[in-house]
């Protein structure tokens, strides 16, 4: 599974991607993480499967949403106290719920 973070500037977001790495390795999830700005989402968006948005850019949120949704790929907005706390397990489950549910979608 490929997952990116959108974030303002793609740089505040990399300590999260760290959290969520090491969770993915101890539940021994095979999974590329990564964040970018805002401005590469398009882009990134043609790689990945889901994309998690983060607070400070979430009045981008629901227009992501609407592009992600027509290619077929999840994307969703994390919640500020998993972003604030760098809760790398939460913001990786909402990833992986968010594929399992686009995953489904697109089989049926």
């Amino acid at each position: 599974m490929k997952i990116f973070l959108c974030c303002a500037a793609g740089m505040s977001t990399s300590m999260l991607v760290t959290k969520m790495e090491a969770s993915a390795k101890d539940k021994g999830i095979d999974c590329k993480i990564s964040a970018h700005s805002i401005a590469e989402f398009e882009e990134c968006l043609k790689w990945s499967d889901v994309c998690l948005v983060a607070p400070q850019v979430r009045f981008k949120y629901e227009e992501f949403k609407q592009i992600a949704n027509a290619q077929g790929k999840g994307c969703g907005l994390i919640d500020m106290m998993n972003y604030g706390l760098l809760n790398g397990e939460a913001v990786l489950d909402q990833a992986i719920a968010l594929n399992n549910a686009h995953s489904a979608t697109t089989e049926s």
